[in-house]
């Protein structure tokens, strides 16, 4: 399944539905320990704030000054690629 990336109320946070299983629910701030390769992988993009996984999705939630145009695309290629596309 394709990664399908959906807006929420919240415009600093995206769902990213990748149609598998990501456990959780489950929460990840930048500096803590993460034991997600995914979510280590997102975290470390610039201007994300947190990652809540759960279901079958990943939300991302980015600082007001960063872009979508930018993190949106990075986000979605990571999920891609450990979960197929």
């Amino acid at each position: 399944m394709a990664v399908t990336v959906s807006p929420t109320p919240n415009p600093n946070a995206l769902k990213f539905t990748v149609g598998a299983d990501v456990g959780g629910p489950k929460t990840f701030v930048p500096g803590e320990a993460i034991d997600d390769p995914v979510a280590a992988a997102i975290i470390k993009l610039d201007g994300v704030t947190s990652i809540f996984m759960t279901a079958d999705f990943v939300t991302v939630t980015k600082d007001a000054e960063a872009s979508w145009d930018d993190l949106s695309p990075a986000a979605r290629a990571i999920l891609a690629g450990h979960y197929g596309d």
